[in-house]
């Protein structure tokens, strides 16, 4: 887990938790009493956190998508976890300086009647509404245009690269690469099926942007329309908030369904007297090497074939 797209999906699982902790419970509590109980400071923070875990996540999702298109499309494959530990600093100290803005006086986190936490204070002067619509176009908008080019760029040349594979007579399937467990098979004359090795993280991706897109547009494009001064029934601000919340419950069981080792880690913290996975099941199983065991390599011409004996 500790390989730089795993500290980058870490940090992502991380901010969505945090999320969720910090402050959907406040605003599950408004939501149900009908207004805000605790203090006007309290909800000013948890507008903040709000904000500034939203853009982290967006941040990191953003330079994840960009390490595949340098990858895939460019070939380019510079991202290690020294970089990939700048990259996730970056996105928590750039997502600081847009949430910090209302907390000191550029704009306003204010709570109104019906809502279920604070918000950007509307109605305003021109410089914090000039605040709204910047962050927004440079924390979402400028953010979601630039992952779906780099996905439009990936899905092209992966297209390309299986019709080159495909039309090759002396080909060698992209599933039996996989399965042989090869990362890049180059033959004399054909094409380098090393970018379907690359590929298997994309989709975990692609689904990841997909939900993020669906879950927030609506609170944005909301956000917007306030910061302009256009009427927006309360009851809809809520729906779209916790429309949001929504993605930060669905990352959990992305990553569960796409990532095995994720699943297996979240298994390996279990107790071990949990039933929940009996003993011996397929993805409990621990597959590390075994130091007093020695393997031997032999390769045939059906494929490779592995002989171990104990020492």
């Amino acid at each position: 887990m500790r390989s730089a797209i795993n500290l980058l999906l870490a940090n992502m699982a991380a901010s969505d938790i945090l999320l969720s902790v910090l402050c959907m419970p406040f605003s599950l509590v408004t939501l149900l009493r009908g207004e805000w109980l605790m203090s006007e400071t309290l909800c000013k923070i948890v507008a903040f956190l709000h904000v500034y875990l939203v853009c982290t996540g967006m941040c990191i999702l953003l330079a994840i998508s960009l390490d595949r298109y340098f990858i895939i499309v460019r070939r380019r494959d510079k991202l290690n976890p020294t970089r990939a530990k700048v990259l996730i600093v970056f996105s928590w100290v750039c997502s600081l300086t847009f949430a910090l803005p209302p907390a000191v006086g550029w704009g306003n986190y204010h709570y109104y009647p019906a809502h279920p936490q604070c918000i950007i204070q509307v109605h305003r002067n021109i410089a914090d509404k000039a605040y709204v619509a910047c962050a927004m176009t440079v924390i979402f908008f400028l953010p979601i245009f630039t992952m779906a080019y780099s996905y439009l760029c990936i899905l092209k040349t992966v297209r390309k690269n299986q019709t080159r594979i495909r039309n090759h007579p002396n080909r060698i399937s992209v599933t039996q690469a996989s399965k042989l467990g090869l990362p890049g098979v180059s033959l004399p004359g054909k094409p380098n099926v090393d970018m379907s090795f690359k590929t298997r993280t994309f989709k975990t991706i692609l689904i990841l942007y997909i939900v993020f897109l669906c879950c927030w547009t609506p609170y944005s494009i909301a956000t917007l329309a306030l910061n302009f001064s256009l009427r927006i029934n309360p009851y809809t601000t809520s729906i779209v908030l916790w429309l949001g919340y929504l993605n930060s419950a669905l990352n959990p069981l992305i990553y569960a369904w796409r990532i095995k080792k994720f699943r297996e880690a979240c298994i390996s913290i279990l107790p071990k007297s949990s039933k929940l996975f009996p003993r011996g099941c397929g993805f409990c199983i621990n597959r590390r090497v075994n130091p007093s065991t020695m393997y031997e390599y032999s390769t045939h011409s059906q494929g490779i074939n592995v002989e171990q004996s104990a020492v």
